[in-house]
């Protein structure tokens, strides 16, 4: 049996013959006569054949003549993509001063054997910035009252919730921002708040963002719903911005406490708190790391002056580039004397084609690390033409600086960053509190040949659906699946992506489906150099409706039946998934119905399973945990929506 041999175009010379006769018509109306016995659809049938013939020997080129194809219309192997996750430093003790976290700041799994840890870097500097409190405001209805000065006499107490309705709230305002900073608030009260259940206190901690106010994540909370005369501690986890905002009498960087509608069946406050004392210190911060490692200036080696020179890196795959990591041009002085040599920043771009042979420019392909100088090409009347400046002779070439790694390896999940291997005083620990996420590997040549002649039939356009799915999967690595749905007249194009994800088919959720905002940016992006100019497009998430199977299933002589029970609950969790399932194990397709008849032959399947009985399905609601009691035997799903399992129930009778 010979292998497929890969196909650059697939169309037949019927395929041609109808594709020109399609489009005589709005190109030359006046033609009507579209019979064999015409001249001109004889040559269209002339050409087609010659055209037929080239397509032919094109489909015939070997597979290193087929890889040498894509690198001349400019197909190169997708690099890594990094993970993502944040990291939490903590300190030995709260400081009076400033204690800095520098960008670039390394952190690793800890080391198992010969295995190589992971190593993450910050993405940017954090400032842990002891909380200097400067005022203290109460809030009810539009009515706002200063009570600092209350707050630090010994006898006085400061109402928190004047009226008790939703919305009434009190204000802690502080000279500097506490952008991602763990605080801790040491708050004495009286009791006259009582009435709530401490673990469900109708509370939110918000702090105000510039655009809005965003809760921060509360880690513990030991004053009873601020009913604590002994005093405790409120554990707060603040969001990454924090900017000023006049309030009051004082233009401050605020923290507040709002009053929420309590919960359904929840009982809320009698009487609202009383603040006795408010004392705030930092504890740590928060910041966003990438699965990374960081190279050093290298030098590249000595320009020989020709065109289209290439030089590779130490280590790849290296990560997009940020900030100063280019490439430095030193050149000699003229004439070999000693003045000093001239320094150069060259600039990277994605391609030579629109550089002129004064500009200093130079490509970087990501998989490989290899950096390339312009060409020289001859152009149709005999003139050459230099596409990027060339670096003189007996340059020296060095890079600045890049960073390297990626790939799934960095999806590790919470709490194994615990390894700091940059020095910083006064941190004593660090982790990241949730998973890492968007790890994806360097492109296989495999996949790269598939997406040679997709790239060479559709362009570099988004016209059509298919185009706009294909260009999606283009836009970012973090990309799993994509589906773009027909607009009505007047409405946006909607893009459906489902991220990629590593998360085990019975652990996943809707939080590890989340989009990121650097993710939406990225495909929007992508997809607006791209578009149409009269073309709107709107980046969304599937509707991913929850779905439990309950079914019962008898066990073969002789197996156990929680060994069949397990093993059929895995299938079912893993063939209804958005990312892994399926019949051909890619997803759930959108908008696929769901038969019993699917299920009876999934567990049919089962190892151990002699026959299956009854099979009900119920809906979900993912966000919310609820199921309905109706039983279903089909499920049918819109074209937006994509089928995720939640708890699924079998019963194996023996």
């Amino acid at each position: 049996m010979t292998l497929p041999a890969p196909r650059l175009d697939d169309r037949t010379f019927q395929d041609i013959v109808d594709e020109s006769k399609r489009r005589i018509h709005r190109l030359c109306p006046e033609w009507t006569d579209h019979n064999v016995s015409d001249p001109g659809v004889a040559l269209i049938e002339l050409y087609a054949w010659m055209t037929e013939m080239i397509l032919y020997r094109m489909n015939q080129v070997p597979d290193r003549l087929y890889i040498k194809f894509l690198e001349l219309i400019g197909i190169e192997l997708f690099g890594s993509a990094s993970a993502a996750t944040d990291l939490l430093f903590t300190l030995t003790a709260p400081q009076p001063e400033r204690v800095p976290i520098p960008a670039g700041t390394e952190v690793s799994t800890e080391q198992v054997g010969d295995e190589e840890p992971i190593v993450f870097m910050t993405d940017k500097a954090l400032d842990i910035v002891p909380p200097a409190l400067m005022s203290c405001v109460t809030r009810s209805g539009e009515q706002y009252e200063e009570h600092f000065d209350d707050l630090r006499r010994t006898a006085a107490r400061v109402v928190c919730f004047r009226s008790l309705r939703p919305g009434d709230a009190f204000y802690l305002g502080f000279r500097d921002s506490l952008a991602a900073n763990l605080i801790r608030l040491h708050i004495v009260t009286g009791v006259e708040g009582a009435g709530v259940r401490p673990d469900a206190a109708p509370l939110r901690w918000e702090t105000w963002t510039g655009d809005a106010w965003q809760q921060a994540r509360l880690m513990s909370d030991t004053t009873d719903a601020l009913n604590s005369p002994e005093g405790g501690d409120v554990t707060l986890l603040l969001a990454e911005r924090h900017q000023p905002v006049p309030i009051g009498r004082a233009r401050a960087y605020w923290l507040r406490c709002k009053l929420l509608e309590a919960e359904p069946g929840q009982p809320t406050y009698r009487r609202s708190p009383e603040l006795v004392s408010v004392e705030v210190v930092s504890l740590g911060g928060n910041v966003t790391a990438h699965h990374a490692q960081a190279a050093p200036a290298e030098l590249l080696g000595t320009s020989s002056g020709e065109p289209a020179q290439a030089f590779p890196v130490r280590r790849f795959p290296v990560l997009p580039r940020v900030g100063t990591e280019t490439v430095r041009v030193v050149v000699p002085p003229p004439g070999g004397g000693r003045e000093e040599r001239e320094s150069q920043l060259w600039s990277e771009v994605e391609h030579f084609g629109m550089a002129s042979e004064n500009d200093r420019v130079f490509t970087w392909a990501s998989a490989t690390g290899e950096i390339r100088f312009g060409p020289r090409l001859i152009e149709r009347d005999g003139r050459s033409r230099q596409h990027g400046a060339v670096p003189p002779a007996d340059s020296q070439l060095w890079v600045t600086g890049y960073r390297h790694g990626g790939g799934r390896r960095g999806n590790v999940g919470a709490g194994r960053l615990t390894v700091l291997r940059t020095s910083i005083p006064f941190v004593s620990t660090v982790t990241n509190l949730m998973p890492a996420k968007g790890g994806v590997d360097p492109e296989s040549m495999e996949n790269a040949k598939a997406r040679g002649p997709l790239t060479l039939r559709a362009g570099d356009r988004a016209v059509t659906v298919e185009d706009f799915e294909r260009l999606t999967l283009q836009a970012s690595r973090e990309v799993g699946r994509a589906r773009c749905l027909p607009p009505a007249p007047g409405e946006p194009v909607r893009v459906l992506v489902v991220p990629r994800s590593d998360v085990p088919a019975a652990s996943l959720s809707l939080t590890d489906l989340a989009l990121s905002k650097s993710l939406v940016a990225a495909v929007s992006d992508h997809l607006d150099q791209r578009r149409l100019l009269t073309t709107r497009v709107q980046i969304d998430e599937p509707y991913y409706q929850g779905l439990m199977v309950v079914a019962e299933v008898q066990a073969m002589a002789g197996i156990r039946a929680e060994s069949i029970k397990e093993d059929a609950v895995t299938a079912l969790y893993q063939f209804i998934n958005p990312v892994t399932g399926g019949l051909d194990g890619t997803g759930w397709p959108f908008g696929q119905t769901l038969n019993d008849g699917d299920i009876n032959a999934l567990l049919r399947g089962v190892p151990g399973v002699a026959t299956v009985g009854r099979v009900y399905f119920f809906l979900a609601d993912l966000r919310t945990g609820d199921v309905r009691d109706q039983q279903l035997q089909r499920v049918a799903l819109p074209p937006d929506a994509l089928l995720m399992s939640y708890g699924h129930q079998i019963q194996v009778d023996p």
